[in-house]
């Protein structure tokens, strides 16, 4: 557990400083003990690739979504980004199924992303039309500049997170600003659930504290201005009821957590589908509800991710 073991936040890497957290299946969760970063070791991450993070299954069951409603839930985050970018140059970072960017471009943005998984990115370009490249973000020229980046769930899967937001710093135009979202280990929900939170997995080896979110991006040539907690209703559906509904109608009786390792990216977003295919009507009012819950949360402190706007300095 111990091989090529570093702390991507103080640059710690004195073996005798790191103290386990969590000892799961196939993973662990260590902690740093000079800076209180949670993270997996490299050891156990050797054969996660995310080229293939998506299968075909999971691309048919988005294009049978409700694009409308997509759109909609992403338009929620622009109520955060736009009191920092009204407008302008917006690259997209890990840009997944396109529907934030597809949002941007409604709301006036100049658009650009770049998505590593074949089959996002494929659904990206054929479907909804989007100005995304299949690219390694490090290959990317480092001349564009641009007025705002998004990482909305993303910079928990990246290794070397450090050099990963040097090379952001790098894209950032002057005085412009990087914003993400991530999982929160001190978090209400994580603290709640501890071991058996829903967002600690093998593909997660970053977990953000908003102590070490604060250290980590001042590290690499950004100050965080503002910071928001985030509960994300979809996954909340996804990912706790749909193992509820699963575990109720089988005859074996398990744990929630252990229902969730055997549902697949394709049959979550199914149950989505199934969830959200209503009428007009009732799909806006929904989305109406949707944001004074999501909001009434955020203002309580009630989530399991942050938000985060950084300006570069």
């Amino acid at each position: 557990m111990a091989e090529d073991i570093h702390c991507c936040v103080c640059h710690n890497h004195d073996v005798q400083k790191f103290k386990l957290k969590y000892q799961k299946e196939k993973y662990a969760v260590v902690v740093c003990d000079t800076c209180d970063f949670h993270f997996i070791p490299p050891y156990y991450r050797k054969k996660i690739e995310y080229s293939n993070y998506k299968n075909a299954n999971v691309t048919e069951a988005i294009r049978n979504g409700n694009n409308w409603l997509k759109v909609q839930r992403h338009k929620l985050r622009f109520q955060f980004v736009s009191k920092f970018v009204k407008k302008g140059k917006l690259f997209d970072l890990g840009a997944g199924w396109g529907h934030f960017m597809l949002a941007a471009k409604e709301l006036g943005y100049d658009i650009y992303g770049v998505e590593i998984s074949e089959e996002p990115y494929k659904y990206c370009v054929n479907d909804l039309k989007l100005p995304v490249d299949h690219i390694d973000f490090f290959n990317l020229d480092e001349n564009k500049k641009f007025d705002v980046i998004t990482m909305w769930d993303v910079l928990e899967h990246i290794d070397k997170a450090d050099v990963f937001l040097q090379k952001c710093h790098k894209l950032t135009a002057d005085g412009g600003y990087l914003i993400l979202q991530v999982p929160q280990i001190d978090s209400y929900f994580s603290k709640k659930q501890k071991d058996n939170w829903n967002m600690m997995g093998l593909d997660h080896v970053n977990y953000f504290s908003l102590k070490t979110m604060k250290q980590i991006l001042a590290n690499n040539g950004y100050e965080m201005v503002a910071v928001k907690s985030s509960f994300e209703i979809k996954l909340f559906i996804m990912y706790s009821i749909l193992p509820i509904l699963k575990r109720f109608k089988g005859n074996r009786k398990k744990s929630v957590h252990e229902t969730n390792v055997n549902i697949n990216a394709a049959e979550r977003q199914q149950f989505f589908n199934k969830v959200t295919a209503k009428p007009m009507w009732q799909l806006k009012l929904f989305v109406f509800i949707h944001n004074i819950l999501y909001n009434l949360l955020s203002f309580l402190n009630i989530g399991e991710e942050m938000m985060v706007a950084a300006k570069k300095v």
